[in-house]
Parts: structure tokens; sequence; C-alpha cells
């Protein structure tokens, strides 16, 4: 999956946790928690990313141009990102149901399908089955 996709998921359980607070008041904390924790990913993937690269061009010192540009890269689409999420939060939640992509509402199911699906590409998950391993 792409950013995008990422993105269109992310929305999804969003909007299925928007829809369903009146029947459960703790969704609107999981709402919020997700968007906390979604910021902070990114926020620390960027910083990941740019300390590598740092720590490449201080090994290499040929490539600086181009790692200035991936740099670039790197801070474009973590702000994009971050956008996305801004946007999310200043939505009010009127608003919120109106701006759906589909027609279709994402039913309790789905919703646990993308919440896995999204956990698994955390790093913790990512790397469970090395320790697992060891």
């Amino acid at each position: 999956g792409g950013e995008d996709e990422i993105q269109q998921l992310q929305k999804a359980l969003l909007d299925y946790l928007d829809e369903n607070t009146e029947t459960d008041a703790s969704l609107v904390f999981s709402r919020k928690f997700y968007i906390a924790q979604w910021f902070r990913d990114t926020t620390m993937e960027t910083e990941k990313a740019i300390k590598s690269q740092k720590d490449e061009d201080s090994s290499e010192g040929t490539h600086h141009a181009k790692d200035v540009e991936t740099t670039g890269q790197i801070m474009h689409r973590a702000e994009s990102r971050k956008k996305f999420l801004r946007s999310i939060i200043t939505t009010a939640a009127s608003q919120f149901s109106t701006l759906k992509m589909n027609s279709d509402t994402v039913d309790y199911e789905d919703a646990c399908l993308i919440v896995r699906y999204l956990a698994s590409m955390r790093p913790f998950a990512q790397s469970f089955d090395i320790y697992l391993t060891q």
C-alpha cells in the first residue's frame, strides 16, 4: 500500500469511529488517540529518515545533492501526511460525515480489518517476527 491507500484506510476508520460515537463514548477517545498516534509516527519516521540521511552524508560525502533532494522529499511527504491529519482534526463533526469518500459505510468487521492492517504497518509489528525467532 502506498501513502494514498493508507490515508484512505485511516480516513475510513476515522469515519467509522465518528459515526459510532453516539453508541459508544469511548470511540471519541479512540479517534483522538489514532490521530495523535499517526501524527507522532509521522514525526518519528521523518526524524529517523533525516538522521539516516545525515549519517550517510557524513560517511560518504559525495552524494550531498542527492541526499538534499531525498531529504526534501521526506519532508514534503511528512508535511502532506501532517496536513491530512490536521484537516481531519479541524473538520467539524457535522462536516466530517458529509466528506465521506464513498457512499458505503464501514461496518465493524471492516473497521477491525483496517485496524489490524494499520497495526501491522507499525514498526513493532514488523519486527515481531525477529523477536520471536530470537
